[in-house]
């Protein structure tokens, strides 16, 4: 093996050639022919070996993780990641949160949601989140639910001449 053939394990890939062969593996999915000169040919400076290797390493954290022995990583940016060995103009877009993703419309609480939420409060006490999103309020994710749960103790002690009815006013699950 040449030195400029080093295995993948020891080889550092970017966050755009990761990218790059995540999109390729839904591209060239399995048995499709010639498919792994085709993934590393969408790779320039990666040998064979270095894509096989980098693909069996995949597999073996899937493994992990699916066997519960590893928790599931989180993929979202944080300002701080390294994505300085990314290719020119294929940066994310920074349309809304400047943070490299979309940001999705919020989706507003149903009564019945909001309900549940009332009985997993009763349940699990403010502050346990992560319980009544588990429990509770299936829908919505711990923070969904923390987000919520501050509009309602805010709208709780606001005058009792509102506006207008919000479906905060509910307090009877």
């Amino acid at each position: 093996m040449s030195s400029n053939e080093t295995p993948s394990l020891q080889t550092q890939w970017s966050w755009y050639e990761n990218k790059t062969f995540e999109v390729a593996l839904t591209e060239y999915p399995e048995g499709t022919p010639n498919r792994w000169p085709l993934i590393t040919a969408k790779l320039s400076g990666k040998s064979l070996c270095q894509v096989l290797d980098h693909y069996r390493a995949l597999i073996h954290d899937l493994e992990l993780i699916d066997s519960g022995k590893v928790e599931t990583p989180n993929y979202r940016y944080d300002d701080n990641s390294d994505r300085s060995n990314m290719a020119p103009k294929q940066h994310p877009t920074t349309a809304r949160s400047g943070r490299g993703e979309e940001r999705r419309k919020s989706v507003p609480w149903t009564e019945k949601e909001h309900r549940l939420f009332l009985k997993g409060l009763a349940a699990y006490g403010k502050g346990d989140w992560k319980n009544i999103s588990r429990n509770s309020v299936v829908t919505k994710t711990s923070s969904q639910v923390a987000s919520h749960a501050q509009k309602f103790f805010n709208r709780r002690q606001q005058n009792k001449e509102s506006k207008r009815k919000s479906i905060h006013d509910i307090t009877d699950p």
